[in-house]
């Protein structure tokens, strides 16, 4: 099996929100993937973000949130990672103010992949050493730096675990 990372690309990192609201993220992290895929327009983003909020808040707990959504228009899986130094209120399960953002979008024919990315942004978000350095980390490239060290890192230790007895 083709081992599968998650990229995020430095374009798509927002070191600094400047939103205090969930619909405020939502538009800037649409925004930041706009400039890498412009094709992909800004109101329906945030509109099918929104949506999926409606369902239940993507406020998943620890200052952490994951709001996903399926679009018509994409090319590719794509990752947007956002944070906030003050945390914003995002209806998080656990009420605390969120301030760790990974938005999954994805093409709506890429169910099983989407599916894969949100359970492995899950399973890495749960760290709690990995999820303070990403909080206090420099810069975007710095974030970006990490994430894909936390990615390896799981990955290798979810083959180990697969693999050996």
């Amino acid at each position: 099996m083709a081992e599968n990372r998650l990229q995020i690309d430095e374009q798509c990192v927002i070191a600094n929100l400047k939103s205090s609201d969930k619909e405020g993220v939502l538009r800037e992290l649409a925004e930041a993937v706009h400039h890498r895929c412009p094709q992909v327009d800004i109101e329906k983003m945030v509109d099918v973000l929104l949506e999926r909020e409606q369902v239940g808040s993507t406020g998943v707990g620890n200052e952490v949130a994951i709001p996903h959504a399926k679009l018509a228009n994409l090319e590719q899986l794509l990752l947007c990672l956002g944070r906030s130094q003050k945390g914003i209120p995002f209806d998080a399960v656990d009420k605390r103010p969120v301030h760790i953002f990974i938005m999954i979008l994805s093409p709506k024919e890429m169910a099983a992949e989407y599916l894969q990315t949100l359970a492995r942004v899950s399973r890495l978000l749960k760290n709690r050493e990995w999820r303070n350095r990403l909080r206090h980390a420099g810069s975007a490239a710095e974030m970006v730096s990490l994430f894909t060290a936390a990615d390896r890192e799981q990955a290798a230790g979810e083959k180990k675990s697969q693999g050996g007895l």
